[in-house]
């Protein structure tokens, strides 16, 4: 209707409003606090875990419209998880010794110069944090923009960078976003990918399982093999998050199971390192295990790898069978239970309530009394 720009962008974010820009409760739930003040750029989901967001990264190599982080990304600034320093998660991690690894996350840290990226890693590595073990960068770099690893005029700088993590005594660990094997086919990913293996980093691959983009089991198969040849240990194929456009790219949870046992199947014991399907949702990160007949009943398997409260993690529990769905929130308990073994425990998790055995572990020192989850 030839609208003016004003209007054009307001019904742009009347849309997004509706596309839920921030799934699994990450901005209700997952923020910290130290004391009333909430710290920027910051998640903390799990015990050991926390992720750390600096703004300078909070582009990317490539905007992919599947990507559950894409409030990242847009202009409301309201909406995105950003800092412009690292005193914040210092204070932070210093408080929480339960944290053992530190995830650095976007939009892409890789997008970050060296110098910008060293103000954010290099506090990690005092003695003051000699709990944390692990340093983790969520990244596309290797294969949307790996001559930032080999021939960009800081690539050696970033190198030494890397070298000096794990110097520190620190696991330092790419997760790799990498959705199909053609991404790896390149002669200068390969360089990227065994560059940054020589420095004594580790790469994982993760990516969610996409309609119309992998959604066939000899794409991940070859993808696996593909990454165990060159050194990266396959680690986890997602299920397509409950945000953005998800719908064009979701894929029924019972067709991702049949998807990845048929890749599965396909590859020797070096490649099955991978887990999946497996669903970050909103009380944990849950796998699916397989479909199976109980009590003549047809149920899917499933149990948490992550979860809010640690006691839920490791315990299988069952859903109805249902072809049709496609997360965690569209199964109905089977059995006839009413629901979920985690349910009642997650409502006092989510109000923040002392009762949960995660909250107990934090408060559990004198000194930490002044830390809570909002």
């Amino acid at each position: 209707t030839d609208a003016p720009t004003d209007a054009v962008n307001a019904a742009a974010r009347e849309i997004r409003s509706r596309l839920n820009p921030h799934p699994s409760g990450q901005a209700q739930l997952n923020v910290p606090t130290l004391g009333e003040t909430a710290i920027s750029g910051v998640q903390h989901k799990y015990r050991e875990t926390v992720l750390f967001f600096p703004s300078a990264g909070q582009t990317c190599h490539a905007y992919c419209t599947y990507c559950f982080r894409w409030a990242q990304f847009v202009e409301t600034e309201e909406e995105k998880f950003a800092s412009r320093e690292s005193e914040g998660l210092v204070r932070y991690l210093r408080a929480h010794p339960e944290v053992t690894n530190v995830l650095i996350t976007g939009g892409d840290p890789m997008v970050m110069r060296t110098k910008v990226l060293r103000r954010f890693v290099e506090p990690l590595l005092s003695p003051s944090l000699a709990h944390i073990e692990s340093i983790r960068f969520g990244t596309k770099a290797l294969s949307y923009w790996p001559y930032r690893f080999t021939t960009d005029e800081d690539a050696d700088d970033l190198m030494r960078l890397f070298e000096e993590v794990v110097a520190a005594g620190k696991h330092l660990a790419f997760m790799g976003h990498v959705s199909h094997y053609r991404e790896l086919a390149g002669t200068a990913a390969q360089d990227a990918v065994r560059r940054v293996l020589g420095t004594g980093a580790v790469i994982r691959s993760q990516s969610p399982l996409i309609r119309h983009v992998n959604d066939a089991a000899e794409i991940w198969s070859r993808m696996w093999r593909k990454q165990s040849r060159l050194g990266i240990v396959p680690y986890y194929m997602f299920v397509e998050r409950d945000t953005g456009a998800n719908r064009y790219f979701e894929v029924p949870l019972a067709q991702a199971l049949s998807i990845y046992n048929d890749a599965y199947r396909q590859v020797s014991g070096l490649c099955r390192t991978v887990r999946g399907p497996s669903m970050s949702a909103t009380p944990g990160k849950v796998l699916l295990e397989g479909v199976a007949k109980v009590r003549g009943e047809k149920v899917f398997v499933l149990k948490f790898i992550q979860g809010r409260d640690p006691d839920w993690v490791g315990r299988p529990f069952f859903a109805k069978f249902d072809d049709e769905a496609t997360w965690l929130d569209q199964l109905e308990p089977a059995f006839g239970e009413s629901e979920f073994f985690f349910e009642a425990d997650f409502a006092s998790v989510s109000r923040g309530a002392v009762g949960s055995r995660r909250d107990l572990h934090i408060l559990q020192s004198p000194d930490l009394q002044a830390s809570s989850f909002s």
